[in-house]
């Protein structure tokens, strides 16, 4: 990480900043996230608003949120309090989620997470159309 860069798309939080004593002081537990309609991840969890778990200290810089949008991100994923980031994808892509949380935290063998779930449905999809286009 290079702190002085000229262009932070992913930089420490603003909380994080004067902390002199790091320890157990990143953003930890669970927060809310509101989902964006018709995405891929709203999609997977089949609801408007989801908690999720946290461990760490960046986050995206949502300066750049209007460029990462006209070049095709979706932002799909944001904590209404504090308007960070939390999940983004891109639209014409089969399945690209990226998020800033934890989903394995609460993903069981039993009760697997959503976008897990989501995401080797995806695969098996492209799979299955590869091996058609293949025969």
């Amino acid at each position: 990480m290079d702190a002085q860069t000229p262009h932070p798309v992913i930089g420490l939080m603003e909380d994080q900043k004067n902390l002199t004593q790091m320890g157990g002081t990143m953003r930890l537990g669970a927060y809310a996230c509101r989902l964006k309609g018709g995405t891929k991840v709203y999609k997977a969890y089949q609801k408007p608003e989801v908690q999720e778990r946290h461990r760490h200290r960046y986050e995206f810089n949502n300066a750049y949120l209007h460029q990462f949008e006209e070049a095709g991100m979706i932002c799909s994923g944001i904590n209404p309090e504090s308007r960070l980031v939390e999940i983004i994808e891109l639209k014409e892509h089969p399945w690209f989620v990226g998020t800033q949380f934890h989903p394995e935290l609460k993903s069981t063998v039993e009760n697997p997470h959503p976008l897990f779930v989501s995401f080797i449905e995806a695969a098996r999809h492209h799979s299955l159309a590869h091996e058609k286009a293949l025969s």
